[in-house]
């Protein structure tokens, strides 16, 4: 009974202590910021438009694809996914000149180099997802 013990501890032990990338989506000033063992990085996403919306809250990846191809949205390519909730994901986006503001149905895109090393890393590291802010008013944007 010790010994069993001992194992489902030492099981507990290298669970917690196993690494995870810690991802910070900042939807007021429209960025992540990304802790891992590979280092610690600040990157423009863009998210939810006038409109739609992005989940606020603290999330695990629930899936991940290399290239996924949005069902709702006219079969959009959304390369490097990491699914949080239902079919919100963090991905790449091909429209790269509109990051750094809100442009999305509401996934957090950042460019796809970005994408697909934040993948390999959560593909190694396991993840958690805190996205937290609001978005400033559309308006502000217009003049871009």
């Amino acid at each position: 009974m010790i010994f069993a013990g001992a194992v489902a501890m030492a099981a507990f032990g290298a669970a917690s202590a196993r690494a995870e990338v810690v991802i910070d989506v900042d939807l007021t000033t429209q960025t992540m910021r990304v802790a891992s063992a590979e280092g610690s990085y600040n990157w423009p996403v863009s998210t939810a438009r006038a409109g739609f919306s992005t989940p606020r809250g603290h999330f695990a990846p629930t899936g991940m694809e290399r290239m996924h191809y949005s069902k709702k949205y006219h079969n959009s390519p959304m390369p490097y996914s990491i699914f949080f909730r239902g079919g919100y994901a963090i991905h790449g986006t091909y429209a790269t000149g509109a990051l750094g503001r809100p442009a999305s149905h509401g996934c957090v895109r950042l460019s796809p180099a970005h994408a697909a090393q934040l993948y390999q890393m959560v593909e190694r590291e396991g993840a958690s997802i805190s996205i937290a802010g609001a978005p400033r008013v559309a308006a502000r944007y217009a003049s871009r």
